[in-house]
């Protein structure tokens, strides 16, 4: 690895009462990772050390063959090696970002499996859960990944739910949604380290509000967004979520959020924009979307796991959204990637 100072200079510092040995973390690194992500994780560590002016964490990155990586924003980072085994102590985070089931090979995945064989703690920062249920050390345990590919995770993975959660440290797991919620629960593994002083000076310096939650939900594409809490409305909104490869009748729904379909009707008119119907599709229509892009599932089978009776029916809902049947929109994106 690379012989580099861990402590840069800074004005802030706080005393911590540690004399021991600094915790290694190690970063692998997977192509179009969310850079937002891994710097969230990889920043509060920095941060500790500087105001502790000490090595509390040192840190190291890793890609499979100790090439460049590309971020899933084009940004290229070099790596200090390839993959190489880490001390039994340290804790191992895979980074990844979009594409998250394409882009760890079978040396990757074998490396976290072994990592882990060997007493290792192991973490998934954004989507690197694809990963670690790849690698098989996902059964049993708490664990999260970034709301917008988690149907694409469940549609892989059927045995496997993650909790939604912005991080989740469950024993030798750690895993986070990404993007600032990484920093939250970089924060918890400091605080867990060396106290709760150190980790709330450590958010001051990254302006960072923590959640002081580890189960908070992430927001999701629609009920944190509403300036309304209606607690009914939110609560149709997420049956809705839970039930789109079967969707409920509108009247049931209303029935089951204790309103009639008409006080349905007017909340969501009121604070949506559309029918409770709409809505529905809208949502349905999303998942198909995230299936297309992220799964290998054929259209057939997206319509039947997004509630549709036939692919025709899919296909029109689809074409109105987002200009191109399913087929065609994959065919496209197919060979822009390529």
């Amino acid at each position: 690895m690379t012989t580099r100072s861990f402590v840069p200079r800074g004005a802030a510092s706080f005393s911590v009462a540690y004399d021991g040995p600094p915790r290694d973390v190690y970063f692998l690194l997977l192509p179009k990772l969310t850079l937002l992500a891994f710097t969230s994780a990889l920043e509060p560590l920095r941060v500790a050390n500087q105001v502790a002016g000490r090595e509390l964490y040192r840190w190291y990155v890793m890609s499979e063959e100790g090439g460049p990586v590309t971020c899933s924003c084009g940004v290229h980072i070099t790596p200090d090696s390839g993959l190489t085994d880490v001390p039994r102590d340290a804790l191992a985070f895979v980074c990844a970002g979009i594409e998250p089931a394409s882009t760890a090979s079978r040396r990757a995945t074998q490396w976290i499996r072994r990592q882990r064989t060997f007493g290792c703690r192991v973490g998934g920062i954004c989507t690197g859960a694809f990963s670690l249920a790849q690698a098989g050390l996902l059964e049993g345990r708490r664990f999260t990944l970034h709301w917008e590919n988690q149907p694409a995770f469940v549609e892989k993975f059927m045995d496997l739910e993650p909790t939604g959660a912005l991080y989740e440290i469950d024993g030798p797991l750690v895993t986070c949604g990404g993007g600032s919620a990484a920093t939250d629960m970089m924060l918890d593994l400091i605080e867990r380290d060396h106290g709760a002083d150190l980790a709330t000076i450590v958010a001051d310096m990254c302006l960072h509000v923590r959640s002081n939650l580890q189960d908070r939900k992430q927001k999701s594409a629609f009920s944190f967004a509403l300036s309304s809490r209606n607690t009914h409305l939110i609560a149709a909104m997420h049956m809705m979520n839970d039930n789109l490869d079967t969707p409920l009748p509108i009247d049931e729904l209303s029935l089951r959020v204790g309103i009639s379909r008409r006080q349905l009707e007017r909340l969501f008119t009121t604070h949506v924009g559309s029918t409770p119907a709409q809505f529905y599709i809208d949502l349905r229509i999303s998942r198909a979307h995230a299936l297309l892009n992220e799964t290998d599932l054929g259209v057939a089978e997206i319509a039947a796991a997004t509630g549709f009776n036939s692919t025709s029916q899919m296909a029109t809902r689809f074409r109105k959204r987002f200009g191109k049947s399913p087929r065609s929109y994959r065919k496209k994106w197919s060979t822009v990637q390529g």
